[in-house]
């Protein structure tokens, strides 16, 4: 900005001036992720956050935190961890979520590295994911399609955000509003194993 060198961004900034972007609307899925947890019986779920240092993280968890309002879910404090961005955070926070008096019976992750430590917490405590704990993560990596059960995910499809990338900065080259340059789409979500009725 301060060299006025046309530059698109991929991801949404708080101070958005002087600032064109393309984002993926992380938090929608994060809010999805809840409602089809909840829609399968799960009343206590876990948040397993990225790094608080990036923009996209309180992001998703707001998304997490509105879709447990949404869903009459009552949101502890204590289910909700920070700053996993590698496996092995994502193993160190759920097992302390699951450590819990009172433990969650599904995990929603803010990346997919986290969710697959995640599995791993999971199995130290003799517990099977999809059956005993459910498991859905953010990104959409290859990992995730190996992970046994495979993990629920909303991909992200970096193709067409290179594409749309590309065009925005085209366009602003071109002079074009910066508010005509701030554009969002939805991650899909690939239904795996991970995930599955709440236990009784």
């Amino acid at each position: 900005r301060d060299a006025e060198v046309p530059c698109v961004l991929f991801g949404r900034q708080d101070d958005e001036t002087g600032c064109a972007w393309f984002d993926i609307l992380g938090e929608a899925a994060m809010f999805d992720a809840v409602s089809r947890l909840a829609a399968l019986g799960h009343a206590r779920i876990g948040f397993i956050g990225g790094g608080m240092k990036y923009a996209y993280a309180p992001l998703r968890e707001a998304g997490f935190r509105d879709g447990m309002r949404d869903a009459g879910l009552d949101i502890d404090d204590d289910l909700i961890a920070q700053d996993a961005v590698t496996s092995a955070d994502g193993e160190a926070a759920a097992a302390k979520l699951l450590a819990h008096a009172n433990p969650p019976t599904a995990l929603v992750c803010a990346v997919d590295f986290a969710a697959l430590g995640a599995y791993r917490a999971v199995d130290a405590r003799g517990l099977r994911v999809g059956e005993d704990v459910s498991i859905i993560g953010y990104d959409g990596i290859p990992e995730g399609a190996h992970a046994q059960p495979g993990l629920s995910t909303y991909q992200v499809d970096n193709k067409s955000a290179g594409e749309r990338l590309s065009s925005l900065l085209i366009r602003r080259v071109r002079g074009e509003p910066l508010e005509d340059l701030r554009e969002t789409a939805l991650a899909n979500y690939v239904a795996r194993g991970s995930i599955g009725q709440a236990p009784l």
